[in-house]
């Protein structure tokens, strides 16, 4: 890429400018636009191209150095052709991320046991954004999700709990406690990193301190590791209050 381009593509604000420096006004969610087809004067690009390098510089370098002039050079292709494809950085993410939803299994057909298939659904989402941390980084309603694969999933995820019984009119605030249950936990688990040093000096803080704070220094959170353990108790505590509201028969 020139210079010329090089700057061009780095004074663009991702979110909200094209290559001429226009402000973006159409239609902000990637999936509301319909993808474009390759121009046949420069090398094959394609939306499946553009998310494949996008989740590998992602999950290489993180979000904060994701830039449509990095991922234009990793894929070859000039900044233009790449814009073609998609406007901004935030197409990018969207689409990256409906390929993290991609990597979760949805079921062909439910089985008779709506919790299992909740508890299943989610344990296997929770493994997919470990495997790519960035996406735990993202708020939860930063741009709706519209990529099939979310809606393939939130699909099962809302049916399988309107067969274990849940009310409509509740149903998406218990969605909504779901997800974020795998946002928080993957959130912490991917950036939370202790040395055992680091440890032992909490540690030491909280029993210096055990006679303001007994409880917290009896059971010691802050060295407390067991991720799967804690998100499997988590999503079971979760699961129990929506199922102990539904027998109750509370709105």
């Amino acid at each position: 890429m020139g210079d010329h381009a090089q700057g061009e593509v780095e004074a663009i604000t991702d979110s909200e400018h094209t290559p001429d420096g226009r402000a973006h006004r159409g239609v902000g969610s990637v999936w509301l636009r319909p993808a474009r087809a390759g121009r046949s004067t420069e090398a094959p690009l394609t939306r499946e191209r553009i998310v494949g390098a996008a989740v590998a510089l992602l999950d290489e370098e993180g979000l904060d150095r994701l830039t449509m002039r990095r991922l234009a050079e990793r894929l070859g292709a000039g900044a233009t052709t790449l814009y073609w494809h998609v406007t901004t950085k935030d197409d990018v993410v969207d689409l990256a991320v409906d390929a993290i939803f991609g990597e979760t299994p949805v079921p062909d057909r439910p089985t008779d046991r709506p919790r299992d298939d909740i508890a299943r659904l989610l344990h296997d989402w929770r493994r997919a954004v470990l495997r790519h941390p960035w996406s735990a980084e993202l708020p939860s309603r930063r741009r709706p999700l519209l990529g099939p694969n979310f809606l393939a999933w939130m699909e099962f995820l809302q049916s399988a709990l309107l067969r274990a019984g849940l009310g409509e009119d509740r149903l998406n605030a218990a969605t909504w406690a779901l997800y974020n249950h795998v946002m928080g936990a993957t959130a912490a688990q991917s950036s939370l990193r202790l040395s055992a040093e680091e440890a032992r000096a909490g540690r030491d803080y909280l029993e210096g301190r055990r006679e303001r704070y007994p409880t917290v220094a009896a059971h010691s959170y802050i060295t407390d590791d067991d991720w799967d353990g804690n998100f499997a108790a988590g999503l079971e505590y979760l699961l129990d209050g929506m199922g102990a509201r539904q027998g109750a028969g509370r709105p």
